[in-house]
């Protein structure tokens, strides 16, 4: 699955509306992309390390990675991935809402220990290493929902909610589902609204990118003065607003040169370029090639 399908499929999940939404993608850095930019959605997310290291970031805590490692992203946890150094990482991404488990009537395995963990009550693990007593039972749970994906025979829906009840029994039975440390509550509510303010302003760019985006409109939207924003921004995601507009931007456009034949002209339009010269400029450095020569190298 390359960057584009990926990155589709993060910032809009169709899970919901899918008759069975358990979905799997394998997914290699560098070859199909370099790296995955930080969002956020409400499903849970494992990423199941096979080759290769590299690194993901879990609410902007950095994970260095390695072949068989499982990182588990709760709902409504800030998420990407990137490469690390010169590795190269093939990895399981696995995807799915945790609702698929949930009950028409009053449950309690479902009130009780996934609930929680849906309503960011309860937390999953980080990382779980092949090292941990916990992880050959757990592993083995994930590795026979992907066997029996193979063939999908009468009932695979059945054999894949039985296998993550029990998925969500080991966690719990093995003590891996916490609740947030009760130490220093102050600065875990600062940690928490930092958090908050930044699905916020992810959230903004998805729906407004388009626009003329000025950072003070951006600021006004999410309750910061501009320069408290600018501060922000760049001490929570590493990087100027501008640029991480502009790679933005450069993402959608990619995705738009190979999902239409609108001309280059429209396309850098349509993702909030006025100047044509300067999207061709940007689309180089980001992509290492023109946009024409991408969209004609991609088709082929």
């Amino acid at each position: 699955m390359n960057i584009i399908q990926y990155e589709n499929y993060q910032e809009k999940p169709t899970l919901r509306s899918a008759p069975f939404p358990y979905l799997t993608y394998p997914c290699s850095i560098p070859h199909d992309f370099t790296h995955v930019p930080t969002h956020w959605h409400d499903e849970l997310e494992l990423v199941y390390i096979k080759k290769g290291s590299g690194i993901v970031s879990v609410d902007f805590s950095a994970l260095k990675v390695s072949a068989g490692d499982m990182v588990f992203i709760c709902p409504g946890q800030l998420h990407s991935i990137c490469q690390m150094q010169q590795n190269f990482m093939e990895y399981e991404n696995i995807i799915f809402p945790l609702s698929l488990l949930s009950s028409r009537q009053t449950d309690s395995s479902w009130e009780t220990y996934i609930a929680p963990i849906d309503q960011r009550r309860r937390r999953l693990p980080s990382c779980l290493h092949p090292d941990m007593p916990s992880y050959p039972a757990i592993a083995a749970c994930i590795d026979q929902i992907d066997q029996i994906r193979q063939t999908f025979p009468d009932g695979f829906e059945l054999f894949i909610k039985g296998k993550l009840f029990e998925l969500f029994f080991l966690l719990h039975h093995y003590g891996l589902v916490t609740s947030p440390s009760p130490t220093d509550p102050d600065c875990r509510r600062s940690h928490e609204k930092s958090l908050e303010k930044s699905r916020q302003i992810l959230k903004y760019v998805e729906q407004h990118y388009q626009e003329s985006l000025t950072i003070e409109k951006l600021a006004s939207a999410v309750g910061f003065s501009q320069s408290h924003f600018m501060k922000f921004f760049k001490n929570t995601f590493g990087i100027s607003f501008t640029a991480y507009l502009n790679d933005y931007r450069l993402t959608m456009a990619s995705r738009l040169l190979l999902a239409s034949e609108d001309s280059i002209l429209t396309v850098a339009a349509e993702c909030g370029f006025e100047n044509l010269s300067y999207f061709n400029r940007r689309f180089k450095e980001r992509f290492g090639m023109t946009p024409s020569a991408f969209r004609r190298q991609t088709i082929l």
